[in-house]
């Protein structure tokens, strides 16, 4: 097939060799390469040589380089002009136009879905272009262990975890496990009343610590009443006491980190916040069995069957409750966490730990009054009604009658029956409270020394 275009119609050759000169421009002061006369004396002034040998023929065009023909030799101008380039032999027709097809398919698929990168420059199509891609892979290293951050969940972890051991009881009705604190480095250690309970003649209370190692312990004393106990490991020494805080330092909404051994899976950290504080939670009672009433710290970290015992943490490191009770969301049998957990708070029993420690028995404030709930017909107020004034106690001193509805005590608002014998038990005897209360639906305040379970009944 002959091609028709005139010169100016004929695209600029791409083909060529890296370093040799570019084809010289039109306008650029060059003169076009023009047909020679005859003979191989043309003159310098006709443009570049053709060669030290040939000449172009008297037709106007060396022989050999019309279209479709041998291309010029490297550095020459085609005698089309400088701007034209010499198409393509025919031999690689087929293939730049499969090429040109594939540009405009390309295009095609970017203007529907994208850009199509269909080769490596936007020049001219070659036969040598090709699309590559390397894939790209996941970087695998040694890792990196950062340093903990101080008042974070890690941070805390560390620094308790040797303090928290798990306690294993078996008796001949069967085995439990709990969790403890260690109080001192020569084995005390805190715990729940209602792990040990069941340790009498026969059976067997062990103590696992953090690095692994066993101990036999024993009971050094007991309170039902605010369900601490404090045992004591055999043989051992050098052992980490925990960090107790014995002021109430403790707020709603602040990060805490419970530890413990939830169904025998020892050195466990949980985290959440305080839900609520001075929640009235009873736990236990029946027949010979003291019922556990006290003020709790509430809070959605994890607790579950095992971490009785084991400590409430804030993001100090120090310990301000006992892990104790959850509210389960089985109807029956022993369910798991529903982000409803009950502490014991340390500010409020810490006296009654150190005289379990001391091998007393433990005292707990009381008012001498017998209450029940009370709610106004309304449904408006609520409080703890007295029923019964012990004779020469607290209350009766500070002028409570029966059918008073005591509605707070201190800054402490007090909601039901539960809710005043919680509170009274977070006191120690001997101290001072203001009790408000409704008599005839007037409201008065009172001021009541607390008195001791040693010497007074009731609450």
């Amino acid at each position: 097939m002959t091609d028709e275009r005139t010169p100016a119609d004929r695209p600029v050759d791409p083909y060529r060799h890296p370093g040799s000169p570019a084809p010289t421009p039109p306008g650029s002061g060059a003169a076009p390469f023009a047909a020679p006369s005859a003979g191989p004396s043309a003159g310098p002034s006709a443009g570049p040589s053709a060669g030290p040998s040939a000449g172009p023929s008297a037709g106007g065009t060396p022989p050999g380089w019309g279209p479709g023909g041998p291309r010029p030799p490297y550095g020459q101008t085609p005698p089309w002009g400088p701007s034209a380039a010499a198409p393509r032999p025919s031999r690689r027709r087929p293939l730049v136009a499969g090429l040109v097809a594939a540009a405009l398919v390309a295009g095609g698929l970017a203007g529907a879905g994208g850009a199509a990168v269909v080769g490596a420059s936007t020049g001219a199509w070659s036969g040598t272009d090709t699309v590559t891609s390397s894939p790209t892979r996941a970087t695998v290293t040694s890792g990196t262990d950062e340093d903990a951050t101080e008042g974070t969940t890690e941070a805390v972890a560390a620094e308790v975890l040797p303090s928290v051991v798990k306690i294993d009881v078996t008796t001949a009705q069967g085995a439990a496990s709990g969790s403890g604190v260690i109080l001192s480095s020569d084995g005390e250690i805190l715990t729940n009343d209602h792990v040990v309970s069941g340790v009498g003649e026969g059976a067997r209370l062990t103590v696992a610590f953090d690095d692994g190692t066993a101990a036999p312990a024993e009971v050094v004393g007991t309170d039902p009443v605010t369900d601490l106990a404090v045992i004591r490991a055999e043989g051992v020494s050098d052992l980490t006491p925990a960090t107790i805080a014995t002021d109430d330092v403790v707020d709603v909404g602040q990060d805490v980190v419970a530890i413990g051994s939830p169904f025998g899976l020892e050195a466990t950290v949980t985290d959440g916040i305080v839900s609520a504080l001075d929640r009235p939670v009873s736990v236990g009672g029946g027949e010979g069995v003291d019922e556990t009433t006290y003020p709790a710290i509430q809070t959605d970290a994890a607790i579950n069957p095992g971490n009785s015992g084991g400590p409430l943490v804030n993001l100090a490191g120090e310990v301000v409750g006992i892990n104790s009770s959850i509210r389960s969301g089985g109807s029956s049998g022993e369910g798991g966490s529903i982000g409803l957990g009950f502490a014991i708070p340390m500010s409020k029993v810490w006296p009654i730990v150190e005289q379990l420690r001391a091998g007393e028995t433990p005292t707990h404030a009381q008012i001498g009054v017998g209450v029940g709930d009370a709610t106004s017909s309304d449904g408006l107020v609520s409080g703890a009604q007295v029923q019964s004034v012990e004779p020469g106690s607290p209350a009766e001193e500070a002028g409570l009658q029966q059918g008073d509805v005591v509605t707070a005590l201190d800054d402490t608002a007090i909601t039901g029956a539960e809710s005043l014998v919680a509170t009274v038990r977070g006191e120690r005897p001997e101290t001072t409270v203001t009790l408000t209360y409704l008599r005839d639906d007037e409201q008065a305040t009172t001021d009541v020394t607390l008195g001791s379970d040693a010497t007074t009944t009731g609450s």
